[in-house]
Parts: C-alpha cells; structure tokens; sequence
C-alpha cells in the first residue's frame, strides 16, 4: 500500500512539472480602431485603415475591434473603452481625434497608441507613433494631371473641414495645377463636413456651372457626391487616400492614394513583434510610395476587385479602360516626370498644413 501511495505520489509531482513547464496560450495581439467622422463605407481612409487591420488579421493572426463613432464627442469614450480592456494597440483615425488620443494616453503610459494625420511635434507622448503623409506632394501630381485634362482651364477643389491638414491637399492640388498653367483658375470650396454627399454634390454642381471640368475632392464620405454631379454633368473627377477609380465608371480620372492601409499595417506588426517605438511622428512620401497617384495607364487591383464582386459591370471596366486609353494615358509621362522632379528636389511644393494659404488667396 505504502509503494502505491508513493507511486501516486511521483506521478503527480511528475504532472505537475510537466504542466509547470507548459506554457500558457499566447494570447493573440489585440487592436482597437476608433473610425474618424464617416465611418466605414467612405473609400477613403477610413476604409483604408480597416483594410490594414484585415491585412494584419489575415497574416499576422492579429484580433481587432472598431467602433464608429458617430460624433467626434463620443471619440474619448471609444478610445478609453479599448484601453480600460487592456487591448495592446489602440489607434485614432483622423486629425479631429488627435487632442482626445493624447489625453487618453496620458491616462494610460502603459498602452500604445497610434494616430493617422496628425505630427505631435516634438512633444509627442513616449506611447504614441504618429502616422503622416505628404498629401501636398501627391497632391500636386493630382493638381497637375487635372490642368492637363483641363479644356475649360478651371478645375475645382471640395475640401471637408477647413484645417491645416485638409489645406495640405488644397495647396498640393493649386501649385501642381498652376505649374502647368499659371492662368488656370482653382476654384476651392469646403463642406465643413466629411460624411455629408449632398453638400459635397451641390458644391460641385457650383463649380461645375462656375465652367470647371475636373474636380478634386479631400472630403472623406462627402467626396462621394462630387463623383455623382461629376456623372451627372459629364466632367471628370480625382478620387484621394483610397483607389476610388471605380466610382462613376469614365469620370474618375485618378485618385491620389494614401498608402494608410500599409501604414496601419506596418504599426500593428510593430506591436505584435515588439518592436513598437513611441514617441515619433512618422512621414510616409512620394520617395517611399507612401502617397502616389493611380496608374494612369493601367487598370488596378482595386478596380478589378470592384469588378470581381459586382459593384461595376463589363460595360464600367470597358468604359474604365477607354477613358485610360483617351483621356489619362496621354500624360502618363508627364506626369511621372513631375514625380521625378518633386522626389529629387527640382521642384519644391510647399506644405500650407505649414505655412497657410498665400496671403492673396485668402
């Protein structure tokens, strides 16, 4: 009985070491998003930023979780909900968010954070990294493209809020437009909303009796009524942040993207790694393809997977590939050219996110 006794008693001594030495289940990398105004269904950063969380989720194993705020009121409580459930990477979208995200992170030192569209400057939290663009570079590629297709030599801009980041594409688009011809005229108006379309459509409509027949939009959601009064008219539009050629099939001559997805991307691997670093504000270019206007000869994997799920026919690609062919094709050379010439410092866009609109503009 006693060598029983002891028996068992090994047994279990050996159990325990065993399950001792056994670690516990990692748990997987968890990030929360907190949308900016407009929610997904935007085609622009928005849904661009989810795509990165996707792409993570798929190739790294991530967990994430969104919440669409429907006001920029409710964004302290979205950001504190993620950090009170102790999720590993907690990040902001859109440059109203930014002072609420920096007074959340002070609350919790220990959580990492990420914001897109806004440079904290030198002050920056340790636990924060800030994700940034050179929209006025892309910008300008966009600007210069619309003079080019320009008959009527007026092009229109529709902006959503009036800020510093949203005049960084307003300044890009007028210089590139100007550097191609110094007598075109640039209509600029805002919506002073970013999910508002009807706003965006009757400004366009505006402009587009005001004789302008390429339009531009950095407006978030709101940019999706410039495309439909550019249907309605028979103009041309510029998409932004997101591939947006598809939308009005022939009269979405390009979209100047923001690489946001691979940005997003880029962060959470940085935390599933270990290798996350706060406290810098990061700038994605021209150079390093962070932002970069569409082919202007070629048709995308956006457009074909918008073709693949039946959001446009065999008719909209076909009508996608003439319009190619006729109307952006042509400068295709041109406009690359330019690229060259901003990249290497012969031409030099100014960033009004910085300076302001020239005096005389105002």
């Amino acid at each position: 009985m006693k060598k029983v006794l002891s028996l068992l008693i090994v047994l279990a001594f050996v159990m325990m070491v065993t399950f001792a030495a056994v670690p516990a289940a990692a748990q997987n990398t968890r990030v929360g998003i907190v949308l900016s105004t407009g929610g997904l269904g935007d085609l622009s950063f928005n849904d661009s930023a989810y795509r990165g969380l996707q792409r993570a989720e798929r190739e790294l194993g991530i967990d994430f979780q969104y919440i669409e705020p429907s006001d920029p009121s409710e964004d302290e409580t979205a950001l504190r909900r993620f950090a009170n459930r102790g999720f590993d990477l907690i990040i902001g979208v859109g440059f109203q968010m930014s002072d609420t995200l920096e007074t959340v992170s002070y609350d919790y030192p220990n959580v990492k954070f990420s914001h897109i569209d806004q440079d904290f400057g030198e002050d920056i939290p340790d636990n924060i990294v800030s994700l940034n663009f050179a929209e006025w570079e892309g910008s300008f590629l966009a600007g210069a493209l619309a003079a080019l297709v320009s008959d009527t030599n007026v092009v229109g801009y529709v902006g959503g809020v009036d800020s510093a980041l949203i005049q960084r594409f307003e300044g890009g688009f007028y210089q590139g437009a100007k550097y191609i011809n110094p007598d075109i005229e640039v209509e600029r108006r805002y919506a002073d909303s970013f999910g508002d379309p009807a706003r965006g459509r009757e400004i366009a409509l505006g402009m587009i009796d005001d004789g302008a027949d390429v339009i531009y939009h950095a407006a978030g959601g709101t940019g999706s009524g410039v495309f439909q009064a550019a249907g309605e008219e028979d103009i041309y539009a510029i998409g932004v942040d997101s591939n947006q050629n598809y939308v009005e099939p022939g009269h979405v001559i390009a979209s100047m993207v923001k690489k946001v997805d691979n940005a997003v991307f880029n962060i959470a691997k940085a935390v599933d790694e270990g290798t996350y670093e706060g406290g810098e504000n990061l700038y994605f270019t021209l150079e390093d393809g962070g932002v970069m206007l569409t082919s202007l000869t070629e048709i995308e994997q956006p457009v074909l997977d918008a073709h693949k799920n039946g959001t446009i026919d065999d008719q909209d690609l076909e009508t996608i590939k003439e319009m190619k062919a006729e109307v952006t094709s042509p400068y295709a050379e041109r406009i690359n050219e330019i690229k060259e010439k901003i990249i290497n410092g012969e031409i030099e866009v100014e960033n009004w996110g910085i300076t302001g609109r020239p005096e005389a503009l105002e």
